[in-house]
């Protein structure tokens, strides 16, 4: 039996992770967790240099307590 090499297409992956069908999926893991937030967290995303973020962001005072003593965002999002 042979064995299988495989090469990634480097520039190819990478124009894959700027793409606008991954914004939209990392927007929707990240509105996903907002809407199981309360008040006082908004969600912003952009192309970085090589891949595209999403972020979740405490901008209350309430919020941001909130997040530093339940880290109510991480929980959001699916972290233990």
């Amino acid at each position: 039996m042979s064995k299988v090499k495989i090469v990634l297409n480097g520039k190819g992956i990478e124009k894959m992770m700027k793409s606008p069908e991954m914004i939209e999926i990392c927007e929707g893991h990240a509105n996903n967790a907002l809407a199981k937030l309360g008040s006082g967290y908004e969600v912003t995303s952009m192309v970085g240099k090589t891949r595209c973020n999403a972020e979740i962001a405490a901008v209350t005072k309430k919020a941001k307590r909130d997040n530093m003593e339940n880290n109510t965002i991480l929980k959001a999002v699916g972290g233990k």
